[in-house]
C-alpha cells in the first residue's frame, strides 16, 4: 500500500523533479521490457511488495518506487504557483486528510470534494511522458490472459459495478468497456441490450465472452471513439486510466459517446507497469491519482456529480481499489 501523509504533514514540490525520481524508478524496472512485456518476480522493483496474483505487465507495485517519496494530496500550491499550463513546472503541494477507509469520509472521498483545480488543464507533454516511448501496438501485441488486480480488488470491483450499473436485463441498455482485454470484471450473468469493447489486442478481446461488439484502437495514438453520440448508458475503465497520455481527448469522447445522464468510471490500483505510465502517475501517490483522473473529468466538460471511493475490499492486506465517477450532464 501507498503511505499517506501523518495528519499535519504539509509538503510542496515540482513535477520536474518527481519525474526525475520516477524515471530513476522506471530504470530499475528495465528488464521489465527488454526481456518479455510479463515482469517475472526477479524484476520487480527492490522494494516494491510482490504481486499476489499472476505477475502481469501492469503488475509491478509502485509502493516502494519514487511515488512514495511525493507525499499526497496534489494540490496547486496557491493561484499564482502554477506555471503555463504543461509547462512541466506545476507546483503541487500534500495536503493531509482525516477520515476512515472507505465511505463518504474516507481521505480517497474528501480529493474531489474541493479539488481546487487551476483554470487551465495543467498536464502537458512532461507529464504525459513515458519512460518507454516506443508504439503501444508493439508493446500489446501479444496476447496476455492475466489479471492485473488481485482477486479480493477484482471482487470489489465487480459488486461496485452490480450496486451502480442499470438494472440487468434491459434491451435498451449499452456499456462501453474501454482499454478492455480478454475480461471486464462485470457482474456475472449481467445482461444488456449491448455491451462493447475497446482494446489494444484483438485475440484478448476475442475471448471476453460478454462482448457483443469490439473495436481494436490505441487511444495514445487516437483517442477517438468509434461509436456514434449517445450511445451508452455507462463507460467503463479498469486499471488502466494510467497508461493514456491524451486523456483530455479522451474524457470528451467518453462525454460524447454517453447517453445524457449516463455514467463514466475510471477505477485503478496502485500498480502499474512503471515504463509505460505517465509520469505524473508514478511520480505521486494514491490520493493524487484521485486528483489527477478527476482533472481528466474537469477540464474535459460536460460531466457532473464528480466523485471518488474508496472501495478496497481488505486496505492493507490486498490491493486497493478506487475509482472516480461522474455523470453526462442531462
Amino acid at each position: 500500500m501507498m503511505s499517506y501523509f501523518a495528519a499535519s504533514a504539509t509538503t510542496t514540490t515540482t513535477v520536474a523533479a518527481a519525474a526525475t525520481a520516477a524515471a530513476a524508478a522506471a530504470s530499475r524496472a528495465r528488464t521489465l521490457s527488454s526481456s518479455s512485456p510479463s515482469p517475472s518476480s526477479s524484476s520487480v522493483p527492490p522494494n516494491a511488495k510482490k504481486p499476489t496474483s499472476t505477475p502481469s505487465r501492469r503488475s509491478v507495485f509502485m509502493a516502494g518506487s519514487a511515488s512514495a517519496a511525493v507525499r499526497p494530496l496534489l494540490r496547486l500550491a496557491g493561484s499564482g504557483a502554477a506555471a503555463a499550463a504543461g509547462s512541466g513546472a506545476i507546483n503541487l503541494s500534500a495536503r493531509a486528510a482525516s477520515g476512515s477507509s472507505g465511505g463518504a469520509t474516507s481521505e480517497i472521498a474528501k480529493v474531489l470534494l474541493d479539488p481546487k483545480y487551476p483554470a487551465e488543464y495543467p498536464f502537458g507533454a512532461n507529464e504525459m511522458g513515458r519512460y518507454d516511448e516506443t508504439s503501444d501496438l508493439i508493446f500489446y501485441s501479444q496476447p496476455r490472459l492475466v489479471t492485473h488486480i488481485d482477486d479480493d480488488a477484482i471482487g470489489a470491483l465487480t459488486k461496485y459495478y452490480a450496486e451502480v450499473f442499470p438494472a440487468s436485463g434491459s434491451k435498451d441498455t449499452a456499456l462501453l468497456d474501454v482499454c478492455s482485454s480478454w475480461i471486464s470484471h462485470y457482474p456475472k450473468n449481467y445482461k444488456a441490450g449491448r455491451i462493447s469493447g475497446l482494446g489494444m489486442n484483438e485475440d484478448e478481446l476475442k475471448k471476453n465472452p460478454i462482448f457483443d461488439d469490439y473495436a481494436v484502437r490505441d487511444l495514445n495514438a487516437d483517442p477517438t471513439l468509434p461509436f456514434p453520440d449517445n450511445t451508452f448508458d455507462v463507460v467503463t475503465n479498469a486499471v488502466s486510466v494510467d497508461y493514456l497520455t491524451r486523456p483530455l481527448e479522451m474524457m470528451k469522447e467518453v462525454n460524447r459517446v454517453l447517453k445524457p445522464g449516463g455514467l463514466a468510471v475510471m477505477s485503478f490500483s496502485n500498480r502499474c507497469f512503471p515504463t509505460k505510465a505517465v509520469s505524473i502517475w508514478t511520480s505521486t501517490g494514491d490520493l493524487d491519482h484521485i486528483w489527477i483522473v478527476g482533472a481528466y473529468y474537469h477540464f474535459a466538460g460536460g460531466f457532473q456529480g464528480l466523485a471518488a471511493a474508496d472501495i478496497s475490499p481488505k486496505p492493507g492486506k490486498t490491493d486497493p481499489m478506487y475509482v472516480v465517477f461522474a455523470r453526462k450532464e442531462a
